[in-house]
């Protein structure tokens, strides 16, 4: 059976009023803005933002396969006549126009999910956990933004019967227009932290940004919060100040509507037991973490105000897998044995550092607990104090050996003992090889910071040691 196109041409010209240039495809099988994971008949929309303009990349996009290229106006001189092309004023106001036509022509049932940590974490669960009841549509990655949000909504399959989408902000009023686009049934908000302090005055500031996702709420809708958090009566009133009848809390306090009732931390998951508005369920967690079972909760409350059903959805979260950059576990080839390497170098903040710090703690390999930690940004003034602060989670986690990489990371690397400390470095070209050369058998090394800080060369830097294992292994034994 063929699939349906994802757009026709009809419909996806007459949403954004565009104008029709060269021969196009009567369809389209699906939506890009990157030339690199450009398939065969998608749609290339020529974005314009920091890193370049879409237009210089549309010949790429055909070369690539692309049916036809959403273009702006004034750029249409830049293209041949014959080109398959679809002539709009701005490139982005039209993904948006067309984003809202897949809100309005869709049945799906709608889940929006922020937060200060486990966004993404929290949307992969969802996704896995809808999944196995019906069609499910979900953003990829951390498209969460402004292009990011109305791009995954744009992909949503008429055919759907659940999506998610994560919604991102680090300035206030940034949700507003996302949540307000995606319109959800379900808004989830897994926790507040301090997190992008350098744009706003304090938490609870954080808390009212985060609170913008239930301005989008269709009518009716629910709100999930963690009663745990700080930040839940805060959050809880600003639901109801927006109209929002359904508040539904998750966590351990005795008053949840999901509530954990007990639960087992294993190296590469854990056990959990949990009652989810009403009804028991025992099931097993495919990621490490107590914050991971902590935004479970959240996840299960989600699926059943969405009418999904609820051990179903429990039972798929048995293959749950923390993702690259975000937790995921790579065995690692160096001389003499192996080491396990966990990623977490896609981002970082106090309470993801602190959660990962924690997740270390509990492996159990046979060698030491090593933590690679890179600056966390966005942090303003108490940037200095929010790291130095990290030293008490390192201590208590016994992680055995802190290497540290970035000016505010010297302040952990001050506040640490000095038998805990590996090594300092103002960057993470500079840390890679002594990482590298204080890796034993048997170790295991969790490398985290924020993207900015660049952490994944370090990642890169162990797996090229594995690559180098693998090809002196094949080669033939000269003999002399």
């Amino acid at each position: 059976m063929i699939d349906p196109p994802l757009w026709t041409l009809d419909a996806m010209a007459s949403a954004m009023h565009a104008e029709r240039s060269g021969v196009v495809p009567p369809a389209i099988s699906g939506i890009s803005i990157d030339t690199r994971t450009i398939s065969p008949g998608e749609a290339f929309f020529a974005l314009t933002g920091e890193n370049g303009d879409g237009h210089d990349f549309v010949a790429a996009a055909f070369k690539a396969g692309a049916g036809l290229a959403v273009i702006a106006a004034d750029k249409r001189e830049a293209f041949g006549q014959d080109a398959p092309l679809l002539v709009v004023q701005d490139v982005l106001q039209a993904l948006r126009e067309l984003a809202h036509a897949a809100r309005t022509r869709t049945q799906a049932r709608i889940v929006a999910v922020t937060g200060s940590v486990g966004k993404t974490g929290s949307k992969d669960a969802l996704h896995l956990a809808l999944g196995r009841q019906g069609a499910t549509h979900a953003s990829v990655a951390s498209f969460n933004n402004h292009f990011g949000v109305p791009l995954s909504l744009a992909r949503c399959p008429a055919s759907a019967r659940f999506a998610v989408f994560e919604l991102g902000m680090n300035h206030a009023g940034e949700i507003t227009p996302l949540a307000q686009l995606v319109r959800p049934h379900v808004a989830l908000i897994t926790a507040v932290e301090p997190v992008h302090l350098e744009f706003f005055r304090s938490v609870e500031a954080i808390a009212d940004a985060k609170a913008e996702i239930f301005s989008g709420l269709v009518s009716g809708g629910a709100a999930v919060l963690n009663c745990d958090n700080a930040q839940f009566a805060r959050l809880a009133a600003s639901a109801r100040h927006k109209g929002v009848t359904r508040i539904v809390s998750f966590g351990e306090c005795s008053s949840a509507d999901a509530r954990l009732t007990r639960c087992v931390l294993h190296p590469d998951g854990s056990t959990v037991e949990a009652r989810i508005l009403g009804q028991d369920v025992r099931y097993e967690i495919g990621a490490p973490g107590r914050h991971v079972v902590q935004n479970s909760l959240g996840v299960l409350a989600a699926v059943v105000l969405l009418g999904g059903d609820v051990d179903r959805a429990a039972q798929a979260l048995a293959d749950l897998r923390p993702g690259r950059g975000r937790g995921a576990r790579l065995n690692i080839e160096i001389p003499g044995g192996t080491i396990l390497l966990i990623d977490e170098s896609y981002n970082a903040n106090p309470a993801s550092m602190r959660a990962a710090l924690a997740s270390l703690g509990q492996a159990s390999g046979p060698g030491r607990r090593i933590a690679v930690l890179g600056d966390m940004l966005e942090l303003g003034p108490r940037g200095a104090e929010l790291h130095r602060n990290l030293a008490d989670a390192a201590l208590s986690s016994a992680v055995d050996l802190v290497f540290c990489c970035g000016p505010l990371m010297q302040n952990l690397w001050e506040a640490l003992p000095a038998s805990r400390r590996g090594s300092f470095a103002q960057n993470s070209t500079e840390l890679a090889p002594r990482v590298i050369a204080a890796a034993q058998p048997g170790d295991t090394l969790m490398i985290k910071g924020s993207l900015g800080s660049c952490m994944g060369a370090i990642v890169k830097a162990l797996e090229n040691i594995d690559r180098r294992e693998a090809a002196a292994a094949s080669m033939p034994e000269l003999r002399s």
